[in-house]
Parts: C-alpha cells; sequence; structure tokens
C-alpha cells in the first residue's frame, strides 16, 4: 500500500504518477517487486491526456470515464480530434472496491476529522487504521 499526503488544496491528479512510482508489490518467488500495476481504474477527475501518456509510456492499461469537456474538445476538432479513448464499463465496476475502502476509512474518527495536525501523525494514524481493516 502507499500513500501520499498533500496539502487540502494540491489535485489529485499530479499525484497519480508519483504514487504509482512508490508502488512494489513483492513476488511470491525469487525476482525483484513489481512495480507495474496491470490496469488503474480511476474516476473521471484523473482522465487527463497526461495521465492516459503516462500510464500508456509505463505500459499501464488506464480504465477512467472521459469528462465531458474532453469529449466536446474532441467533437469541436471533427476527424482531426481522434477517437475516444477505450473504456471498459465491466471493469470500472470494480472501482466500488476502492470508494468502500475509503468509506470505511472514514468510520475512524481522527482520520475523517484530522484531529492530528502533523502530517507523519496523520500517515502513522492512516496506516494504523489500514493494518485494523486489513486484519478484520
Amino acid at each position: 500500500m502507499r500513500v501520499v499526503l498533500t496539502p487540502g488544496q494540491a489535485g489529485d491528479n499530479p499525484q497519480l504518477v508519483p504514487l504509482l512510482d512508490g508502488i512494489r508489490v513483492a513476488r511470491t518467488g525469487p525476482g525483484r517487486p513489481r512495480r507495474r500495476p496491470e490496469v488503474v481504474i480511476a474516476d473521471k477527475a484523473y482522465s487527463h491526456p497526461s495521465t492516459r501518456r503516462a500510464l500508456r509510456q509505463r505500459r499501464i492499461r488506464f480504465v477512467s470515464p472521459e469528462r465531458d469537456d474532453q469529449i466536446a474538445r474532441r467533437a469541436a476538432h471533427g476527424s482531426r480530434g481522434g477517437r475516444p479513448p477505450a473504456f471498459d464499463a465491466e471493469l470500472y465496476k470494480q472501482r466500488n472496491v476502492v470508494e468502500r475502502c475509503f468509506n470505511r476509512l472514514k468510520q475512524f474518527r481522527d482520520l475523517a476529522t484530522r484531529y492530528a495536525k502533523r502530517a507523519a501523525y496523520y500517515q502513522a494514524e492512516l496506516t494504523i487504521a489500514a493494518i485494523i481493516l486489513w486484519l478484520r
């Protein structure tokens, strides 16, 4: 698991690539840990051409619905607007697992109200809450 804490006004999209850079999944056998997930499922906030380009360069499949403004921009360019990015609706339905995890983390009052003002304390509380949820 990887957590990146940012100031409240920071956007989510610029944090996706640094978040993915910090992921390391141990292999069951010998070899280096995996650093590249097979698929990233995200909501419309992450649907940006730069994000799609960065994940395509890393050979990571990206499943996210396209934002309305991007659809309109592509339509305004006509045939030069390009084709829409692939979208797997069945795979996107699995995003609810992440949303349910966030909802379960919000049940911890300290996390939901952010009583801890220091980032290190808040990250420690988040890690402990995730461990508790994992062990249940």
